[in-house]
């Protein structure tokens, strides 16, 4: 076909007697390629307004495939165009290169469709887990593992074709795998495990993203952030990443407080062994409290009882679930019944207690009390005693300064003389 295209073309500018050949090749090829370049950015703009209409429309599927197959189907024009401008230089050049087109074509053409494969299934999985696109979204944990495989399954096709068209027999391919794969499967064991434990997780759903897990065996807490096929991200609560190798979680208990139906309010409140009298009272005042508050489960284990006689208090147990399980509003009910609680001990006279001891002495160790007053009237008089030594001392340094001062003077003057000076500088009579 591209032969007779020539041929005719050629002919007819040969009969005009106009240019050379290299030229009329040139000029040929820059025609294709003008031409793909306009059908490419024509198709671009047929599909986008397309697009802008059908968003306008309750259907979000045709959306969906005509945003994923926009950019493929212009770049399926520009292999096209490529292809026909290549046969035509191949038809008038003899170079080896030219001799590739045709596989050439068959691999760009898998790429474009493998391209359009995978920007559809991510549309999908986006459209699935959309709370605004779906009425009731999906789990976006089971989604994104289904895309992860099918994506696989549509690279792991897309290459076997290709190693098809380039000459491989997929046959010999296989045979190979299996060989290799008993060195590979020594050789990378642990990233295996890792694979196995990501499959394992999406299998029996412990935990989803956005789930807050933790474990009792290893210092794992936080929220999930992404679930891979090697590594599992979550985000502790100081707001650092922590990457958790997948085969870790086939060996330890995870725990997952995000699906509690409830948070516990487990307290023991002491007050005072003189309020034994008021005991019974207030346990019924509390019990009665915690029953009529509305954020309180009544439908959960609710317990107010007197517990123990403790060394400085009578503790009172109380065990209620709260209704909420969101940790800000679950302190705040916590502090609500606390206070509550507390309202209730001081309105029936009684009090929180503190830890106190008492210490008993026997009669041997008490002191008279005769000695007793001794240790007072002694414990009066060394104020006034320190008082009166301080005041001793300070008249002994300031004899001591004048006896100093009256032998430091010069043995060679008397005194009352001109020019009579002590030994330390200072004149006198002057």
């Amino acid at each position: 076909m591209i032969g007779q295209m020539m041929t005719a073309l050629n002919g007819w500018i040969k009969s005009f007697g106009l240019l050379s050949e290299a030229w009329r090749v040139g000029i040929v090829v820059f025609a294709l390629v003008l031409g793909t370049a306009i059908i490419a950015y024509i198709a671009g703009h047929v599909i986008g307004a397309l697009e802008r209409r059908f968003v306008k429309t309750d259907n979000v599927w045709d959306d969906a495939a005509l945003h994923a197959t926009r950019t493929p189907v212009v770049a399926f024009v520009w292999l096209q165009g490529v292809y026909w401008a290549a046969e035509v230089a191949h038809y008038y050049s003899d170079a080896a290169i030219f001799e590739a087109n045709g596989t050439l074509l068959q691999i760009g053409f898998i790429f474009i469709a493998v391209w359009a494969l995978l920007r559809i299934i991510k549309a999908i999985e986006n459209i699935l887990v959309s709370p605004v696109k779906m009425t009731t979204p999906m789990d976006y944990t089971t989604v994104n593992a289904v895309s992860k495989v099918s994506r696989a399954v549509v690279i792991v096709t897309a290459v076997l074709i290709s190693m098809q068209s380039l000459g491989y027999s997929i046959s010999g391919v296989m045979a190979f795998g299996g060989v290799g794969g008993i060195a590979v499967g020594f050789a990378a064991k642990d990233l295996l495990a890792n694979f196995f434990g990501g499959f394992i997780i999406h299998l029996d759903r412990p935990f989803k993203v956005g789930d807050w897990i933790r474990s009792p065996d290893r210092s794992i807490e936080g929220i999930v952030e992404q679930i891979g096929w090697r590594l599992t991200t979550i985000r502790t609560f100081d707001k650092r990443p922590l990457y958790v190798p997948n085969a870790v979680f086939t060996t330890i208990a995870v725990e997952n407080p995000s699906r509690m139906t409830n948070r516990r309010i487990y307290e023991n409140i002491g007050i005072r062994h003189a309020d034994i009298s008021q005991m019974s009272t207030m346990v019924s005042a509390i019990r009665s409290v915690l029953e009529n508050h509305e954020d309180i489960a009544s439908d959960e284990t609710l317990i107010v009882n007197f517990l123990a006689f403790s060394p400085s208090s009578l503790d009172i147990m109380v065990y209620a679930f709260t209704k909420t399980t969101q940790w800000v509003r679950y302190h705040e009910v916590k502090q609500d019944v606390l206070l509550k609680i507390s309202d209730v001990i001081t309105g029936h006279g009684g009090q929180v207690a503190l830890p106190t001891q008492t210490l008993h002495l026997s009669e041997d160790t008490r002191l008279p009390e005769n000695e007793n007053i001794q240790f007072v009237e002694r414990d009066r008089r060394e104020p006034q005693d320190e008082d009166e030594n301080h005041a001793q001392e300070s008249q002994r340094a300031s004899r001591r300064d004048n006896g100093i001062h009256q032998r430091s003077r010069r043995h060679d003057t008397r005194k009352g003389d001109v020019g009579e000076q002590s030994m330390d500088g200072e004149g006198e009579g002057e």
